[in-house]
């Protein structure tokens, strides 16, 4: 009897441990690999389609040497950065920086998140929480990654094309790698993470409230629209996603304007100072001089040293509206983004679902069935 208990156990071992490959027993949960692969798609060609709008917000609150103010709203500034600059050196500014963030950036992100989640989930922590502390650790996994690549694709977004007469911003670069040495030659490897803290401040309380909204509101679809087991319909994952971000984005908005404006800022003047090697590193005077935008006696913008003082300096001398600042294109970028990145994502579980129902999924697997 003990012989054929043991058999038992071992059998109903196997058995879950053939089931987990293809699911979670407990949970329904896809595989670890689905999941990181289907994030990776969904986050980096949702910032992608976006970046142009990421780019609008980021001109309108990082043009604090501009006086007066260039970019008024979304419309506006979208349609003039277009026509003085164009799309791929001006909408699309610092896009490869963002791509190469982005990629490895979302990977980590939704493996760290559906780790957590499931760790907590089995421990009885309440769901809202789990999905709150997954979204937080999600995020400071991916930090690493992401957050020079967000000092570089900020930057370049700021200054637009190279040598740009259109806008005053303090750099000049020609491209990402070009960026990158000058950051790093003249003002040491730690400026890739300026703003490592105003960022996470921002990131961590965003993605938190994005994925548990978006847990949330998918629950309520799933109750109220389909049948138990049946597939959301693409609507419904737009509309959940696109809710989830833009009430996680409205909320967050301040920590963002903080973000760029410490990720931005020229450093205190000082002989032989870096900002000025930035601007004139591979740039002729003469050129920088000539151009309209330059030409402007730019008024010296706040050097913040912290988070919270440039909070309630923004505050105190832009009210409501400084801390505010973007909040049109923020939203609208976080509602898109949010609701392109779970429709991507959910559809290519789906695919992988029915890829490895036949057996071509994942690559390994399709390569020994074709053996």
């Amino acid at each position: 009897m003990q012989e054929l208990g043991a058999s038992a156990k071992t059998t109903n071992k196997q058995r879950y441990f053939v089931h987990a490959a293809h699911s979670d027993a407990a949970g329904g949960f896809p595989p670890y690999l689905d999941v990181c692969v289907a994030g990776g798609i969904g986050g980096s060609l949702a910032d992608f389609m976006m970046h142009s709008v990421d780019t609008v917000k980021t001109r309108l609150q990082g043009q604090a040497q501009h006086r007066p103010m260039k970019y008024h709203n979304m419309l506006q500034s979208y349609r003039l950065i277009w026509k003085e600059e164009g799309i791929l050196r001006g909408l699309y500014a610092g896009v490869t920086p963002a791509m190469l963030g982005s990629i490895p950036g979302t990977t980590l992100y939704f493996g760290t998140y559906e780790f957590t989640k499931r760790t907590l989930t089995a421990n009885a922590v309440p769901e809202f929480i789990a999905h709150l502390c997954a979204g937080s650790f999600g995020d400071l996994a991916a930090s690493f990654i992401y957050v020079p690549s967000e000092v570089l694709k900020t930057r370049m977004q700021l200054q637009g094309r190279y040598n740009n007469p259109h806008f005053i911003s303090g750099y000049n670069y020609r491209n990402t790698w070009h960026a990158t040495k000058i950051i790093v030659k003249y003002d040491g490897i730690g400026a890739l993470f300026h703003g490592f803290r105003a960022t996470l401040v921002r990131d961590v309380p965003y993605s938190a409230l994005q994925f548990a909204f978006y847990e949330q509101f998918k629950k309520l679809a799933k109750h109220t629209l389909i049948e138990p087991g049946e597939q959301l319909p693409v609507a419904a994952d737009l509309l959940t996603g696109s809710l989830a971000g833009a009430i996680a984005g409205a909320i967050t908005t301040p920590l963002d304007v903080i973000k760029t404006l410490l990720q931005t800022q020229i450093k205190k003047k000082r002989p032989n100072s870096s900002s000025e090697l930035h601007v004139s590193a591979s740039v002729p005077s003469s050129s920088i001089a000539t151009s309209p935008a330059q030409s402007q006696a730019p008024a010296q913008p706040k050097h913040y040293s912290s988070i919270i003082e440039g909070l309630v300096w923004n505050y105190k001398h832009q009210g409501v509206g400084g801390l505010f600042r973007g909040i049109g294109p923020r939203v609208f970028w976080t509602s898109l983004q949010s609701a392109v990145m779970f429709v991507i994502y959910e559809q290519v579980l789906h695919l992988e679902e029915r890829l490895r129902e036949t057996g071509e999924w994942p690559p390994s697997q399709a390569i020994a069935r074709l053996a």
